[in-house]
């Protein structure tokens, strides 16, 4: 799933597919992870939900909840044989940075995977996900600004348009969205303008309550109709 870059869904068939044409031409799959990775899809990582087994996963953010900046590599059997018989070969793989493995990052990251296994986040956050779909598609389907609605469990988006119908984009010098993310930030709700065309992105932490979701759609559905008011919408 694209994230920053307008949080874009594929068909479930899509990554399978990808994969399958890599593995004919010997070509590895490396999947970054960096925001779906950890339940914020509802499983552990995305590639578990889109039924893909990448030869390297990229991880950072919710590997330690943000406190403490850290990132991994997670990689497959196959790499890992190589890396052991080149280092017979060849000597120890170089692949540490001064401030690799970080005793306090490290520690942070134990924590955190720990906690993801005792607060049920996975299943809770399947909860959450379908209420939060739930309140943009009550909030903003027949909205005469929001062309699209996408996301999976935890992580949403509106995508804020000229025409609906054929789905036209406002143009770029109109900031439509940086308008509305400023206009719900006035109203005490962050959200983030993705620099993909014109899409407002919804990203709640995993504690968030159905109570706080439902203020933040309907924060940013006053914020919207804020904008539809200034232009004639």
């Amino acid at each position: 799933m694209q994230a920053a870059g307008g949080v874009i869904v594929p068909p479930k068939e899509y990554f399978p597919a990808i994969q399958k044409v890599l593995k004919k031409y010997d070509v590895l799959m490396i999947a970054d992870e960096v925001v779906t990775g950890f339940g914020r899809l509802g499983s552990m990582f995305g590639s578990d939900l889109f039924g893909i087994e990448p030869d390297i996963i990229t991880v950072a953010k919710g590997l330690t909840s943000a406190y403490v900046p850290l990132s991994a590599s997670i990689i497959s059997e196959k790499i890992w044989q190589v890396l052991r018989d080149g280092s017979v070969q060849y000597g120890a793989f170089g692949h540490g940075y001064t401030y690799s493995a970080h005793p306090l990052a490290a520690r942070c990251a134990l924590e955190t995977l720990d906690m993801l296994e005792e607060g049920k986040y996975l299943e809770s956050n399947l909860k959450k996900g379908a209420y939060l779909h739930q309140l943009l598609q009550e909030n903003f389907a027949d909205h005469p600004l929001v062309g699209e609605i996408r996301g999976q469990s935890l992580i949403g988006a509106i995508e804020l348009v000229a025409k609906k119908d054929p789905m036209t984009p406002f143009d770029p010098a109109d900031k439509i969205a940086i308008r509305a993310a400023r206009r719900s930030m006035e109203r005490g709700v962050i959200t983030r303008a993705l620099p993909a065309a014109d899409t407002l992105a919804f990203s709640p932490p995993f504690v968030v309550t159905e109570s706080e979701i439902e203020k933040m759609v309907t924060t940013v559905r006053a914020a919207v109709d804020d904008i539809a008011k200034e232009i004639g919408r």
